[in-house]
């Protein structure tokens, strides 16, 4: 219980260590050194302001998306140029969707706290396996030849495809500091993207070293005039490598964005 009375100094401490422990909970933020870059937005479509996205992947012409919350995930292949679900695949209740992936004709979704992840046929969206992993999951994606996750701390683990045993980890970290609370990814010209869950930038990574090569700051890419006013944070990451398009959005974003890299 708090007393009625507070004497001045000690309700201005009380306030003060509040302040700094809720800052010392947050991720560190992009160093000094480490290039930042802005953007452009070359084009925008409209996306479900209901999705609480969770994961996001563009492969063969085709824009696929996992959502979050229990009762309401699912994995969906979306129209890009109107938002419309062409497909869906529920989740039961139990489980809260996390990223996804898709690897030679297969899409990959994990879930966050129950430590399994479902395979599903991408021409059909009927599952055709799971696999279990011991951390919470996050984000996924894949170089080509390994599956690559996020746990919400600054480690990514890398996955083989066929077994899903770990093949090896790696930690993530700017100028020394490790990078924790890593979410969805997307694996883009030989780097690593990835959300940091509650931050607008992206970080760049190095899947080789783990270091930060540089940082995406999206501050304001979703206008005030375009919100509905329940939007969640940034996560949502697609690389359409044919034509190079990099494509993102958030949790209940009305709008999913086609971004151009830009110096700052």
């Amino acid at each position: 219980m708090i007393p009625r009375r507070l004497p001045p100094a000690w309700l201005t401490s009380l306030v003060l260590l509040t302040v700094l422990a809720c800052r010392s909970e947050r991720p560190p933020q992009p160093t000094a050194s480490t290039p930042v870059s802005g953007f452009a937005v070359v084009q925008s479509w409209p996306h479900d302001p209901s999705a609480y996205t969770q994961g996001l992947v563009y492969r063969d012409g085709k824009l696929y998306e996992g959502t979050g919350l229990n009762g309401l995930s699912s994995l969906r292949e979306v129209e890009l140029e109107t938002g419309a679900v062409l497909r869906r695949h529920n989740l039961e209740r139990q489980y809260f969707g996390e990223g996804v992936t898709f690897f030679k004709g297969r899409l990959y979704q994990l879930t966050w706290r129950s430590q399994v992840g479902f395979i599903y046929d991408a021409a059909t969206f009927q599952q055709v396996g799971q696999f279990n992993y011991p951390t919470e999951g996050w984000g996924l994606t894949d170089d080509g030849t390994s599956l690559i996750m996020s746990d919400g701390t600054s480690t990514l683990r890398f996955l083989d495809p066929a077994t899903l045993a770990v093949q090896r980890t790696l930690r993530v970290t700017d100028a020394g500091r490790e990078i924790s609370e890593l979410n969805e990814l997307e694996y883009v010209k030989g780097e690593i993207y990835a959300n940091v869950y509650m931050r607008h930038e992206i970080a760049r990574i190095d899947p080789a070293t783990g270091r930060v090569t540089g940082w995406i700051d999206l501050s304001g890419l979703l206008s005030p005039e375009i919100r509905t006013g329940n939007e969640d944070v940034l996560n949502g990451i697609a690389w359409d490598a044919a034509r190079e398009r990099l494509l993102v959005t958030g949790k209940r974003w009305p709008k999913l964005f086609h971004i151009r890299l830009v110096p700052r």
